[in-house]
């Protein structure tokens, strides 16, 4: 087992990256991490590695404000999630890599065009019955990518949600879906390798330390024009997987 202080230092930089991103929005982490890293490490460590990060940093979120959480919304999602959960580990343990990759740009990619071109502004309020195909298509993404966040919050931002009870919805989604996948890494293996303990215990710090520079940012800066940041550098990160998944 080699132990390389670059690919670590690189990590730790891409878990504050992505820490950031989720301690102003709610969400995204994955989709900035796991396309990172998986320039330097296999895509079944990121996502182990990730997952561990991804975990301590829901229940800091989560808990954060639950009383603004709409526990509602949350019990339409969560039963979703599972199936998606469950649908994805199957995806997951049987997809060849190249095409696990090639799956994760075009992912990436979409959502972040969904992003640049979609207007916050005059959305109109879903039906509750679309938080199964939300919750369900969360789980999937959630384990094979490492993202669930994105289907959570494109379905509470049309329910017509505070800024407060959208965050802490997000936070309850988010966290009953990184916990599924958790559990489900751990089922097939994926987290039964020391390395990625001991990584792991190295980048986590890195990873609150971005919570609490998204508290000073957020103060800063706008979500919107965070956001439209994010999505230019997921176009990027993309479109570069993508490319690397053809070559």
């Amino acid at each position: 087992m080699v132990i390389d202080p670059v690919e670590i230092a690189v990590l730790a930089a891409a878990a504050f990256a992505g820490s950031v991103i989720f301690g102003v929005t709610g969400f995204g982490a994955a989709l900035v991490t796991v396309p990172l890293a998986t320039h330097f490490v296999p895509l079944p460590f990121a996502l182990a590695l990730y997952v561990l990060v991804d975990l301590v940093n829901a229940f800091r979120i989560g808990f954060e404000n639950p009383k603004n959480a709409v526990k509602s919304e949350w019990l339409r999602l969560a039963p979703a999630i599972l199936v998606g959960t469950l649908a994805g580990l199957t995806l997951l343990v049987n997809l060849p890599r190249q095409a696990a990759t090639l799956a994760l740009g075009v992912f990436i990619l979409a959502f972040a065009l969904y992003s640049l071109l979609s207007h916050p502004t005059g959305r109109r309020v879903l039906s509750g019955r679309w938080a199964f195909l939300a919750g369900f298509t969360g789980g999937v993404t959630s384990t094979l990518f490492g993202a669930g966040g994105p289907p959570y919050a494109m379905y509470l931002s049309h329910r017509g949600l505070s800024k407060e009870q959208f965050r802490a919805t997000m936070g309850f989604a988010t966290l009953t879906s990184i916990s599924l996948r958790t559990i489900a890494f751990l089922a097939i293996g994926f987290l039964l390798e020391v390395k990625v303990w001991l990584y792991a215990a190295a980048i986590i710090p890195a990873g609150l330390a971005g919570l609490w520079a998204a508290g000073h940012l957020f103060r800063r800066i706008s979500r919107e024009a965070l956001m439209r940041a994010v999505s230019l550098m997921l176009l990027v990160s993309g479109t570069s997987l993508i490319l690397r998944s053809l070559a």
